[in-house]
């Protein structure tokens, strides 16, 4: 098991391979399909509401009943993955097969994407504190920060190689 720290380096990416199991500690970002696409074009205009330098982006919507993956591959959000990497985000977590083209602009950018167990009470554990911290109009769906410890996830995709 690795344990990774955020902010991310591009020296934590080169350690880590496919099928490597990992856990986090630190902050990590939230978003899915309603704030991950305003995020693109917040970042394509130039402005942005957080550093998403180093960052880790989780794909889930944060509610009362918890957090859990959602799939990444729904075009919002599979779409959003190479101009986030591009800005910085270093690490995508999320569930489910990317396509080719988002495993090539992940190497590209020197990101990796990860997988987690679907299972919310067990990802919620691993949450101390959430925050809204962008477009608290959408809801549960909104970008929130989490600060997660021992938050565990295998790598899918690294340096142009997929697990699927």
């Amino acid at each position: 098991m690795k344990e990774i720290n955020t902010p991310i380096t591009d020296l934590d990416i080169m350690e880590l391979q496919v099928g490597d199991r990992i856990t986090l500690k630190g902050n990590i970002l939230t978003g899915r399909d309603a704030a991950l696409p305003r995020m693109v074009k917040l970042l394509k205009c130039g402005t942005s509401p957080v550093d998403v330098k180093g960052a880790v982006i989780f794909h889930t919507a944060v509610s009362p009943a918890g957090i859990a993956p959602t799939s990444s591959n729904k075009t919002e959000i599979e779409t959003s993955i190479a101009p986030l990497s591009d800005a910085g985000v270093k690490m995508h977590i999320g569930k489910g097969e990317l396509s080719p083209e988002t495993v090539k602009a992940l190497e590209k950018n020197k990101s990796v994407f990860v997988v987690t167990p679907p299972a919310a009470a067990l990802l919620t554990s691993k949450m101390t504190s959430s925050k809204v911290v962008a477009f608290p109009e959408e809801g549960m769906e909104a970008l929130h920060c989490l600060t997660v410890r021992d938050f565990p996830g295998i790598v899918a995709v690294a340096h142009g190689k997929s697990i699927y």
